[in-house]
């Protein structure tokens, strides 16, 4: 199949998956007896009403490049890091305990990026956990990162109500981070602020790593057959190991921009599930990270209008979560007859 046969099939296919979202989204909206071409038009009007709604949709899209950047790493190396919420919960913690702490004689951008960075690495360290049990016992990430999504969670609660409870009041939360360790607006009068720049410029790194150097080549070789990477003289243990660091660290660089961009304080529920949700991201952008860039993006964008949906109908936004798995399944389902297909045609041909 030449390049061009297989770019007009991916675009049939991609027109395809659209329309049936589009077509569940209408049959939601008749069954919450509302009107689908009104719900429509509020909902990009939700979206393009304004800069500050417009805006939202990358506050609300930078946790989820991040995170979901962050699982796709993994899941490109055979770790399925299914963490990224506990990682998040850790860079958080860690972050404001940096910017709690750090010495007030330190310029303010020199402890933000310090703030950051022990956000990556906790959250790194906390994948580690993960890793480490998996390369040696052989024990499935998948049930070790799930639970330590419920031990970070209720780690932070703890966290807010001792330690780091903002002693001159009595609600469960820290004390408010410092005005020059606040990452600023960049649009006045919006939310935009420069985490977001923070999270492309991961992207095209995390891009350039594992396409342009041999240690993105050799944590893809690990993921794609570990048997013959090992055969071939690579480290499948070490792979493994450093997909999780840099897994769990950028989720948790994801936590720490939240805190420091957005909430200005370490509170209970901070994530709003994003670390679940990436692992979405990235099943839906193939593990690409410029895919994980606009899937994140579009998602935040659904948010952003669903929400003016609600507020304006009275349709609920949860369509938005059934209708992103209606994706998910529609992509998957599409991958599993192509890998089938295949199969079927070389069946008939022994048997004639």
């Amino acid at each position: 199949m030449t390049f061009a046969n297989r770019r007009g099939q991916a675009l049939r296919e991609a027109a395809v998956i659209l329309l049936l979202t589009v077509a569940v989204g209408a049959l939601l909206i008749l069954l919450c007896g509302a009107n689908p071409l009104t719900a429509f038009g509020l909902f990009f009007q939700g979206i393009f009403r304004n800069a500050s709604s417009f805006a939202e949709i990358f506050v609300k899209g930078c946790p989820l490049i991040l995170t979901g950047l962050g699982c796709a790493v993994a899941f490109c190396t055979g770790f399925f890091n299914i963490g990224a919420e506990g990682q998040f919960y850790m860079g958080a913690m860690a972050s404001t305990v940096a910017a709690l702490y750090l010495p007030a004689a330190l310029p303010g951008g020199v402890r933000i990026c310090l703030c950051l960075v022990a956000g990556f690495l906790a959250g790194g360290l906390w994948a580690l956990i993960a890793a480490v049990l998996k390369a040696k016992c052989n024990i499935s990430e998948i049930i070790v990162t799930i639970m330590l999504n419920y031990i970070a969670i209720n780690f932070l609660g703890y966290a807010v109500r001792s330690f780091l409870m903002d002693p001159e009041g009595n609600v469960p939360q820290s004390s408010k981070i410092g005005e020059a360790m606040q990452l600023k607006s960049l649009i006045p009068s919006t939310r935009f602020h420069s985490g977001i720049l923070i999270a492309v410029f991961c992207v095209l790194a995390v891009w350039f790593l594992m396409e342009k150097t041999t240690v993105g080549y050799e944590l893809k070789a690990v993921g794609l057959n570990p048997r013959a990477a090992a055969c071939n003289g690579v480290s499948v243990m070490k792979n493994i190991i450093l997909s999780a660091f840099l897994s769990g660290g950028l989720s948790a660089v994801a936590g720490g921009i939240e805190v420091l961009a957005i909430q200005k304080k370490l509170l209970e529920g901070i994530s709003a599930d994003c670390g679940y949700t990436a692992v979405l991201v990235a099943l839906v952008a193939f593990n690409k990270p410029p895919a994980v860039l606009a899937a994140a993006l579009l998602y935040a964008a659904v948010q952003v209008g669903a929400g003016s949906m609600q507020r304006q109908l009275g349709v609920p936004a949860a369509i938005v979560n059934i209708l992103i798995g209606v994706v998910v399944v529609l992509i998957l389902g599409k991958e599993l007859l192509r890998w089938r297909r295949p199969v079927a045609k070389t069946g008939r041909g022994e048997g004639a």
